[in-house]
């Protein structure tokens, strides 16, 4: 079966800002969903559209709906509108992507972690971040430490918020986590 990643506005935002897509292609093409919530959070930027628009035409990503009257937008309006006590409301982009992971069995990419860990761990989903796409692409030699550093700054000055200063320190964070 072909892993689905279903990717929110900011994770997916990070490569396009810094002109990196080509990194999420190499690992994940023909397996990149984005729901219709994040396509059209990136319409309000016309480059980032094009750039969607031209990995969508090479059948690098889809998009996708959630249909309604399902489970699936149970979740999502739930998550938006009215979530269970102890619960925040989140975006329309993370809130797609969480359900979309849940009911469809994919992973979801996001970085903003405030908004979707708890639902993270409550629908027991996959996720990955920035971060991890990242040292998934050191580790297949597709880029190298020096070079994650030089698109993690880039990143940092297209205003993308990332949780260290370098990716050299995320990969150190990482790797001692994982002792």
């Amino acid at each position: 079966m072909t892993e689905k990643y279903f990717f929110d506005t900011d994770c997916l935002s990070a490569f396009l800002w810094v002109g990196e897509d080509c990194i999420l292609t190499k690992l994940y093409a023909g397996k990149i969903i984005l729901p219709a919530q994040v396509y059209n959070e990136l319409k309000r930027v016309p480059h980032l559209q094009a750039r969607v628009d031209a990995l969508k035409a090479r059948g690098e990503i889809r998009i996708e709906s959630i249909e309604t009257g399902t489970e699936e937008y149970s979740d999502y309006l739930q998550m938006t509108t009215s979530p269970e006590n102890g619960m925040r409301i989140i975006g329309r982009g993370e809130a797609a992507g969480i359900a979309m992971a849940k009911h469809r069995n994919g992973t979801l990419a996001s970085n903003n972690l405030r908004d979707v860990s708890r639902y993270v761990e409550i629908f027991q989903i996959s996720h990955i971040t920035t971060g991890d796409i990242l040292i998934k692409a050191m580790d297949a030699g597709i880029i190298s430490e020096a070079d994650g550093n030089a698109i993690w700054a880039d990143m940092i000055r297209k205003r993308r918020m990332l949780p260290t200063a370098t990716f050299s320190d995320y990969l150190a964070a990482y790797k001692k986590s994982r002792v």
